[in-house]
């Protein structure tokens, strides 16, 4: 099966009419199954599925099996340099989804995004590449990637599992052992840290290309605006590093909306360590932030970047990027950025470095649909940026966040650290699960041995993790993973009186 050119601009809806899924309905018509016995395109115009490689595969579900695991075998192995080694993992694997030509200005990328995630579950939709996109009335060459930790499998392949190919919750259980195992082997309660090692700047990638002063270009680059309703073009699954002389450097996913040719927005709430930092010098008078931004990382530093591994509650600085390579179990190879002292990926697709004017007024940001599904307000003031150079490598790919339509990183070793530190306030917890696919809702097993256990491991649990506005606690035997057993055990043995509990001034 593929996907035509026709299949995606024929009978386009309005975008400013239509919601979000009656957009998709009509931009994803037609969209190719991945299965492993699927053949490939037969012409240039039509989608590529994975593990094609472009060639046609025979459709004998052994053969087809055979040629597979030829592909793993050639693939790039973890830990992942880059994210173009990883994607070959995934196109291996059958995980990758290439469509030739999509028009944005018709939001054409988003619909797919969403078809896709509706079709195969945001568990188990592939990841995608664009490899030519209409932006602003321009044809721009990509490739954008997205969704490239949605597949509960690539929890098994970011870490150099084999996943289990039937069945994405043994996988997904694999990944989560594993991290287990590394967190065991500290005494700390984190993941365990292998300082970077920094390379000579004729040794990374992401300085292949440098652009300065007036020939940087933002806009010359596939960066898109995601919704109709959005504010614009955004940067959004940039990893923004700062510093700070008590905090230590840090690096976290921050939205960027993209203002002109050499300047952009950043979104970091003020809970984020960006932003403290930021308000910090602010505060001390000093007139310049110094920010470098890296897109297209690795899939470690990815998930650290997004995630929330590494600063726990008053946690002491921690170095992130020593604790990537401590997941990677390798050294992270990191340089110098060019206009300041700050490390970063040496493998990054590209390097945004710039300037924070600190006592000019702070400006303001969005909207921008949110990871809830819905579209999030206009921030009234945010720390805003020159861009004084871009490096980059030869051709960059860009990778774009759908928000409320994907899985954003992998969520195994996330779950994991909740399965330890949680443990220490509810010593019968068994398993944590807090699913991307709707998003608030939790689901905690326990080993219960008296009554009132439940309600108190909810209470405990909904106090340390803000944003479970429902917590579910079941017993140990049903499985948190399993929708259709939590949905079952919460028709048949909870009673909402008095086996429930409204906590009025919760963080939530």
């Amino acid at each position: 099966m593929s996907l035509k050119k026709s299949d995606v601009t024929e009978n386009q809806p309005d975008p400013q009419d239509t919601s979000r899924r009656q957009l998709l309905a009509a931009t994803g018509v037609g969209l190719a199954a991945l299965s492993a016995g699927a053949c490939a395109a037969e012409d240039s115009d039509q989608v590529q599925l994975a593990g094609s490689a472009g060639a046609p595969e025979s459709c004998d579900p052994a053969a087809a099996a055979a040629a597979k695991a030829e592909r793993i075998a050639d693939a790039p192995k973890a830990p992942f340099d880059s994210i173009r080694d990883y994607f070959a993992a995934l196109d291996a694997h059958g995980l990758l989804l290439r469509i030739p030509r999509v028009d944005q200005d018709q939001y054409q990328m988003t619909g797919i995004v969403f078809r896709s995630s509706d079709r195969y579950g945001v568990f188990s939709a592939p990841a995608l590449m664009f490899e030519k996109i209409k932006i602003d009335g321009q044809w721009m060459d990509g490739p954008i990637v997205a969704n490239h930790q949605g597949s509960m499998h690539t929890d098994c392949i970011v870490f150099g599992i084999e996943p289990d190919p039937d069945d994405i919750y043994v996988s997904y259980r694999k990944a989560k052992a594993y991290a287990t195992k590394l967190l065991e082997t500290t005494d700390t309660g984190r993941y365990p840290l292998i300082p970077p090692v920094e390379v000579l700047r004729e040794q990374a990638p992401c300085k292949e290309v440098v652009v300065s002063g007036d020939d940087v270009n933002l806009l010359s680059f596939p960066f898109v605006q995601t919704n109709p309703a959005d504010g614009g073009r955004y940067l959004n699954t940039g990893s923004v590093f700062t510093s700070d002389p008590d905090m230590g450097n840090n690096f976290g996913t921050y939205r960027c909306q993209i203002t002109g040719p050499r300047t952009l927005r950043i979104n970091s709430e003020k809970n984020h360590a960006g932003y403290k930092m930021l308000m910090a010098a602010r505060e001390r008078g000093e007139k310049i932030g110094h920010v470098s931004i890296a897109v297209g990382q690795d899939p470690i530093t990815w998930v650290l970047s997004g995630a929330p591994i590494a600063r726990g509650r008053n946690d002491d600085p921690v170095d992130e990027l020593a604790m990537a390579g401590g997941m990677r179990g390798k050294p992270l190879k990191v340089v110098k950025s060019d206009t300041n002292d700050m490390l970063v990926p040496a493998h990054a697709e590209m390097i945004v470095e710039g300037e924070v004017p600190l006592q000019e007024p702070l400006q303001r940001e969005g909207p921008f649909g949110e990871m809830f599904g819905y579209l999030g307000a206009e921030k009234e003031e945010v720390f805003w940026m020159n861009v004084t150079r871009i490096t980059h490598r030869r051709n960059p790919w860009i990778v774009n966040s759908f928000a409320g339509m994907q899985r954003g990183y992998i969520t195994s070793s996330v779950e994991a650290l909740y399965d330890r530190t949680l443990r220490s306030m509810v010593p019968n917890l068994v398993e944590f699960h807090y699913p991307q696919d709707c998003m608030g809702v939790s689901f905690v097993s326990i080993d219960k041995t008296a009554p009132g256990q439940g309600l108190e491991a909810g209470r405990k649990i909904a106090g340390r993790i803000p944003i479970c506005k429902v917590v579910v606690v079941v017993d140990k035997e049903m499985d948190v993973l399993n929708r259709t057993q939590m949905l079952f055990a919460m028709g048949s043995r909870w009673q909402p009186y008095p086996a429930s509990e409204i906590i009025t001034k919760g963080r939530g």
